[in-house]
Parts: C-alpha cells; structure tokens; sequence
C-alpha cells in the first residue's frame, strides 16, 4: 500500500517510479479522489460542529420557554444530523474507492533499478561457476536414465492431473536431503530461525503480502474461505501483522520449508515437460523483517544467502536485477538466481530476493518502535526463495549427470544421504 501524503507531497516523483515500471501516470486520479473524500470529511465535520451548536441552542431556548426557537433549532439539529450521516457515507465510500485504487498499485521501484519492459532488459551482476563441459550431449532431467524410475509424471496426472509428479526412492530423497541441507545452512550458519507455519491461511494475510484482491486467480481458495500458501512468504511476513515491535527485535529473520500452491495463471503451454513450472512444489522461503535503515544492506545479505546454496553445491549460476517491467508486484528491488541447467542450455530462475520497503507493512498495519521512543514507523520486509526444491533438484539431477544414465551427487548432500554419492541409472543411491 502506498502513503498517500507521499503522493500528495511529491505526485510527479510518484508517477515518474510508476513509469519504470511502464505504468501510465496514475496520481492525478488518486488525489482527485483523496480530495472529494477529504472535502467531504471536511463538510462531515463543520455539519457536526453547526449539529451540536443547534443542539444547545435548542436547549437554551427550551429552558427559556420560547417554543417557536425551539422547534426550528430542533428541525435544524434533524437536518445537520442526516447532512453529516450522508457526509459520512459518501466520504466512506470515497475511501473505500481510494483503497481499493492504491491496493491495486505496484510498489515503487528504488532510484537504479534498470529501466525496461521485460526479462530481456534485465541486468546481470555477477556469475558464479562455470558450466561443465560433456563429452556427451546432456539431457533434460526428466531424460535422464536414472532419474526416470523416481520421477512418475503418469501416475501423477491419474492422482491429479498436469503440472504435477510423484517422485520415489533416490530421486525423492534427494528431493528431502536438498531440502533438509538449506535449511541447516540457513538456521546454523545465516542465523535464520527455522520456522514452521500453517499452509492455510486466511484472506487478511494473503492481502497484507499483496497477493490480494489483484492476484487471486493465480492461488487456490478452500471451500471454507483458506488459501493455500503460494509460498511462506505469506505467513512469515504476516507474523507480524498488526504488530507494534521493539526495534531491540529487528531484524527478524526467518526460513521455512513449506509446500507451495500456484495455479500458473498464465502459464499454459510455458514449461508443460518435466517438474520445472508445478502447482504443487516445495520451497526453502527466507524473509527478514527490519528497520528503514537497514533494508537494502539486508537485501544484499539474503542474496548472499541464496548465492551460498548454490555454491555449496557446485550449481553454476548468475546473479541478476530485473527492470521495472519484470519485477513483482510487492518488490522494490529484485535479484533473481539463475542457475545452469545443461540439458536446456541456458540459465533458469531458481531464485528471486526482494526488498518490499513499507509496502507490505502499510497493508499489514506492522509497526516498530524506534529506539528512544518517538512515533511508531513501519517495518521494512524482505522475502526470497533459499532455494525452489524442485528445481534445485532439476540442476543436481543435470549437472551431475554422466553419459550411462547414472548421476554424481553434490558433495554437500552425501551426509544427508547416509554417505552416498551416486544415483545409479536404475534409480538407487549408491
């Protein structure tokens, strides 16, 4: 959500960063609505000023018996009563409009983020590792010979149709190690409290993250009115919702490992081979929760953060800033992990580190307290992925893999494993 005495103060700088992000100037309609609710708030308020002025009036001419008085200041408080409930409603109204028009506003990019309409405008900072050169031609992991008895994508669209896979023996405790591995690095060397959280949550938090009211066509809603997690994102920012923290608190940060549930909205035919783009999957979430000075240099710690996991695991990868166009809703900065995949020759998405500043605290109504006292101000939030499971189990499968269908396992997961290091091409560990 954005500050509306931001947008009164500075409304050309307000449309200049929604221009980053290709959107038309939007402030003008937003303050003409802000001053039709205020006017009204304003005229609500002297209508209740002229309603008690009456009303003691009319007592005054009571006690003095001047009945005539009497009747016309009480018809005058009737009115100025039903004039100042009518202010209200209309000025309601007004602000239920300005809020629904703020809440479907993306947040405003930081001064340097590159300006551009989509992926192929996006800026690489830095690599990591070089891709591992075949003597064969490799394949995508779902071709790998010994990845195919763990990897069931039949049985999974009899269970519960496309876009999902039943994974078995190696390739499923792979799946597990990656998992457990992040989320010892995170908690053990990071500093991050491991947390475990509900995957259902309620509409309120799935608003105070931003994936409502504009993003609900790409969650699943029960019945009973839950949505399923997108990510955990969702509940690790929102377990300060509502909040007022000490700043001694800050930063919280937080992991958790968690299913996630995406409808892919959007996403016909992109990715419809193997388990790279699934409604139901599995992630390492990070999120840290700070104060106003200290977000951007959190930020770069939790790419830091992300970066290690791939290099714990000898995953080539490439760190890079999206332009305004291709960045989330919520975000203010955006670095995006990609990691080597060989068998599609080219670097995929594994990762995205998100500096949210105020935004997601505004909709959250979470606040801190500044050391010293003074008035309470907004947290500063951050979410990234440490990492996508599934897809950091597509890059061990394929960089690993050696021309008899077997696959060599990253060091860092043989303990996780109980010493193995291969995945046989029948599908065992070995």
């Amino acid at each position: 959500m954005h500050d509306i005495r931001a947008i009164r103060e500075n409304p050309a700088a307000f449309d200049a960063a929604l221009g980053l992000r290709n959107l038309a100037p939007v402030s003008s309609e937003i303050l003409s609505l802000d001053a039709d609710r205020r006017a009204r708030i304003s005229a609500a308020e002297a209508a209740q000023a002229e309603q008690n002025k009456a009303s003691k009036e009319a007592g005054a001419a009571k006690g003095r018996g001047d009945e005539d008085e009497f009747q016309r200041l009480r018809a005058l408080v009737t009115a100025k009563k039903e004039e100042n409930a009518q202010l209200q409603a209309e000025a309601a109204a007004l602000d239920a409009q300005l809020a629904d028009l703020l809440s479907g506003i993306p947040n405003l990019p930081i001064e340097g983020v590159p300006p551009g309409k989509d992926e192929a405008d996006n800026v690489e900072i830095r690599r990591w590792g070089e891709p591992r050169g075949f003597d064969f031609t490799p394949v995508e992991h779902f071709e790998i010979a010994g990845v195919k008895p763990g990897m069931d994508f039949e049985t999974a669209a009899k269970l519960s149709g496309s876009r999902f896979v039943v994974l078995q023996n190696g390739v499923a405790r792979i799946h597990r190690a990656l998992a457990q591995f992040m989320l010892d690095l995170h908690a053990e060397e990071h500093g991050l409290t491991e947390t475990w959280a509900p995957v259902l949550v309620l509409s309120k938090m799935m608003e105070g993250t931003g994936q409502l009211p504009k993003f609900g066509e790409d969650s699943y809603q029960t019945r009973e009115g839950w949505w399923l997690i997108p990510t955990s994102e969702v509940t690790l920012t929102n377990t300060v919702n509502g909040d007022l923290v000490e700043h001694a608190s800050l930063p919280r940060r937080l992991v958790a490992h968690s299913q996630c549930f995406r409808s892919e909205a959007g996403s016909a035919g992109r990715d419809t081979s193997g388990m790279l783009r699934q409604h139901q999957f599995e992630k390492v979430e990070m999120v840290s929760i700070t104060d106003a000075e200290n977000g951007l240099a959190e930020h770069a710690r939790m790419t830091r953060c992300a970066e290690t996991v791939l290099e714990r695991l000898g995953l080539p990868y490439r760190t890079i800033v999206l332009c305004g166009g291709d960045m989330g809703f919520g975000a203010r900065i955006t670095h995006d992990l990609e990691v080597w995949l060989p068998g599609q020759d080219r670097y995929r998405e594994i990762s995205s580190v998100s500096y949210c500043g105020d935004f997601q605290a505004r909709r959250m109504n979470a606040r801190y307290r500044p050391e010293g006292g003074g008035k309470p101000e907004f947290v500063h939030t951050l979410n990234g992925s440490g990492l996508a499971v599934g897809r950091t189990l597509i890059a061990v499968l394929e960089n690993g893999q050696q021309e008899d269908g077997s696959v060599i396992l990253p060091e860092a997961l043989h303990p996780y494993l109980g010493g193995k290091t291969l995945l046989d091409q029948n599908g065992n560990l070995a």
